[in-house]
């Protein structure tokens, strides 16, 4: 009897689907053979643990290996946990091999034997990249398989003190009659390391593929079985990348880390803020935020052009801003601040390329394409932080007194806030604070 499964979510049916009723996906419905129940065989973990009572269990701080990368320990809650399994993410070409592979070199010179085995990639290749990136450490061992028996073999016989797979999409077991990638293959595969990682305790990082959804590709039980799972962000057209946790069992998920790619590979970013703001320059339609990343607040230069259409239907562009979120500000403005926008081609745009969907930078946006459509600078020493509202009210936000002491450090002088956040200052702040209620209050205040 054959079965159709989903490539994304591992909803089963016994015809062909053209949309997934588990997850709700097009076209994602593979043909797969049942398989006899004997092919499934797990390994099974040996416990002598016993019930305990709550009150009465013993916390130990459990070791960390450091890779050297101040920003990746971050985000994994200070360094790799003994046994842990990773599972990292990104779009193609984004540098996932390229942090690992770095990672990896660091790792091996402070506590010896790293293997990194590549199913997509030929050793020859591996060698360009890292004679590119300045790696050539001798306790970094190569593998170019996609077995998982071999693999297996290699870390059993090496004992290296962590592993990398590349990718968990590559690799299969050769004992199960579905193609590497498949749902099968994916679960039996990651099972299958996890069992290696646990018993040998060594930490093993997986290299997952990313949908065109931007999410991890592969049946979402693949995320709950792994220990942390990690994506890496950014435009590949800018240098800068982000990584940051959506699950960690040691650690929080409030910490992202900054990287820069140079040509001999990532560098971490100390201080981001003013990096992203060392080429700015004075001219309208230019607004400065403070957005938070994780625990770590970001000062960001949102940029407007609003300019005359040539077209019946104005254009409306965005990059790195929300384009549902941008046209419903673009709106309240027209109608709460009389500003006429329906003729106009409106382009946004988040200086230095990164992404920023936080409600708290509304204000900023606004004030942006206020300043472009009337041709007025905004003074420089000025930042905006508020959520708008339908009625055009500036609304309170989290973490204000966080975002205000950044802004003082890169020498900002005023900064417009939620009237509502007020009462969180704790009135030792340099920096002049301003409390606004509506837009239409904003306005005079922000443009010179």
């Amino acid at each position: 009897m054959t079965r159709y499964s989903c490539a994304e979510c591992g909803y089963e049916s016994i015809k062909w689907l053209g949309r997934c009723p588990g997850c709700g996906n097009w076209n994602t419905f593979t043909l797969s053979k049942e398989t006899p129940p004997s092919k499934f065989k797990h390994r099974v973990f040996k416990t002598k643990a016993k019930p305990q009572v709550i009150s009465e269990i013993k916390i130990e701080e459990e070791e960390r290996l450091g890779s050297g990368m101040g920003e990746f320990d971050r985000v994994l809650g200070g360094g790799l946990v003994p046994g842990s399994v990773v599972l990292i993410g990104g779009d193609p070409g984004i540098g996932k091999s390229t942090l690992l592979l770095q990672a990896s070199n660091n790792l091996s010179n402070q506590y010896g034997l790293i293997l990194y085995t590549s199913g997509e990639e030929s050793l020859a290749q591996i060698k360009l990249r890292a004679q590119r990136i300045g790696i050539d450490s001798p306790q970094l061992h190569i593998l170019a398989t996609t077995s998982i028996e071999e693999t297996r073999r290699y870390i059993e016989e090496l004992k290296p003190r962590s592993v990398v797979v590349d990718s968990i999409q590559a690799v299969y077991k050769s004992d199960l009659p579905f193609t590497p990638g498949s749902i099968v293959q994916l679960k039996e595969s990651c099972a299958e390391l996890l069992y290696l990682a646990k018993s040998m305790d060594i930490p093993i990082f997986l290299i997952g593929h990313v949908t065109k959804g931007g999410v991890l590709a592969g049946p979402k039980v693949l995320e709950h079985m792994v220990d942390t799972v990690l994506y890496f962000e950014g435009e590949k057209e800018h240098a800068y990348r982000i990584l940051r946790a959506v699950k960690n069992r040691f650690g929080s998920t409030n910490e992202v880390g900054i990287f820069e790619m140079k040509e001999n590979g990532l560098a971490e970013v100390a201080n981001p803020s003013r990096i992203l703001l060392e080429e700015r320059i004075e001219a309208s339609g230019s607004c400065i935020t403070a957005t938070l990343e994780g625990t770590r607040p970001l000062l960001v230069e949102i940029q407007a052009l609003v300019s005359p259409s040539n077209f019946a239907l104005p254009q409306r562009r965005t990059t790195g801003l929300d384009y549902n979120r941008a046209s419903l500000l673009l709106a309240v403005l027209e109608k709460r601040a009389g500003l006429r926008l329906g003729d106009k081609d409106v382009f946004l745009n988040v200086a230095g390329g990164l992404r920023v969907y936080e409600p708290a930078v509304d204000l900023s946006l606004i004030l942006a394409v206020a300043s472009s459509l009337k041709n007025k600078a905004i003074d420089p020493n000025l930042v905006a932080l508020g959520e708008v509202g339908l009625s055009g009210e500036v609304r309170s936000i989290s973490q204000v007194p966080l975002r205000i002491r950044e802004a003082e450090k890169l020498g900002f002088k005023r900064c417009l806030i939620p009237k509502g956040n007020l009462k969180d200052l704790n009135k030792k702040e340099k920096i002049q604070t301003i409390g606004v209620g509506k837009i239409q209050e904003a306005l005079p205040l922000a443009l010179r």
